[in-house]
């Protein structure tokens, strides 16, 4: 179960994510066990509805089975069983041609998968060849999930106890959401000017170059079709938003939002938000805290452009995502 989001995330529906059945706590594993992720459940459960997938269980085989490997060339490896050495890629791999076209319903805005395992680790899998283990390979499912949603944000539930991934992936995912819900609504210019121009700063942290031509293609928005506008404002964001928003970026985007208030900060004022700007860039601080100051100049001044800017609240503060990073 979900709870409703705060408000200022700019998110008006339910945000639902894939995610490995065992790191819920489902008894699915190969051993009968569950690799169950307090972090999934009990943080991010309380903003995301999950949409569970098993693709052993779901494929037809048994619990408890046979452990798997990789084996073969990491490009195409074979699932096979690890004592009877029974081939079992044809039965994962009808499963995983079935599945993703299903998952197309799910409206899916990530997807977080077990790692090391040989069907659904997204990374460094291991994969045999003449005995030899490599960890060079993507497990069948997830490489399938990949191949069909190239730019559904995905990872791993060992990848995000790394604060600075964690805060990436869940950003991506609530972006997502929001595009989705700004395509539900009318579909026009002017909705995408108002789109982009709440993202701008947070494009800006990702990747100053992707603003300069989302801007850009905006601008000129008028001289092409509105479907193939949106198609290539949509692969910009989801490029721009893949890249990790850096102290350096950070920095400089801080900087920006300063630019705002040149004319209204006390001399006092603008020399406490320059040290703290300078602690954040010098790692003695994380980001919440000058995002914090900044905020606060946001409501004591009014300014109303700042106010509407996605950049300052991405995600709900009780994930406190800003406070590691």
């Amino acid at each position: 179960m979900t709870h409703p989001l705060p408000e200022g995330e700019g998110v008006t529906s339910q945000i639902r994510i894939g995610v490995s059945s065992c790191l819920l706590g489902e008894k699915v594993r190969y051993d009968g066990g569950h690799k169950h992720d307090r972090y999934l459940t009990d943080i991010l459960g309380r903003f995301f509805q999950f949409v569970p997938v098993c693709p052993e269980v779901e494929c037809g085989m048994s619990i408890p089975r046979e452990a798997m490997r990789l084996e073969g060339d990491p490009a195409a490896p074979r699932l096979v069983t690890n004592r009877t050495r029974i081939d079992k890629t044809g039965q994962m791999l009808d499963f995983c041609r079935k599945k993703v076209v299903e998952l197309e319903g799910e409206d899916l805005c990530g997807f977080i998968f077990k790692k090391d395992s040989p069907s659904s680790g997204l990374y460094r899998v291991k994969v045999y060849n003449q005995g030899v283990p490599a960890k060079s390979g993507s497990g069948l499912f997830a490489a399938a999930v990949v191949r069909h949603f190239p730019l559904l944000p995905v990872e791993e539930e060992g990848r995000l106890n790394d604060p600075h991934i964690r805060e990436n992936f869940i950003e991506r995912v609530f972006t997502l959401r929001r595009w989705k819900d700004f395509l539900r609504g009318e579909k026009s210019i002017g909705a995408l000017v108002t789109f982009h121009t709440s993202h701008k700063l947070l494009v800006m942290a990702h990747s100053p170059s992707h603003y300069r031509e989302m801007g850009a293609l905006v601008a000129h928005g008028t001289e092409m079709p509105l479907d193939q506008l949106l198609e290539r404002y949509r692969h910009l964001l989801t490029e721009a938003m893949a890249l990790h928003a850096t102290v350096s970026k950070q920095t400089n985007v801080l900087h920006h939002i300063m630019g705002y208030f040149k004319k209204v900060l006390t001399a006092a004022e603008k020399a406490e938000l320059v040290e703290v700007i300078a602690r954040y860039h010098d790692h003695l601080v994380p980001l919440i805290v000058p995002l914090t100051l900044l905020n606060h100049y946001v409501a004591k001044y009014n300014q109303t452009y700042l106010r509407g800017q996605i950049y300052l609240t991405p995600h709900p503060a009780e994930l406190m995502l800003r406070n590691h990073v």
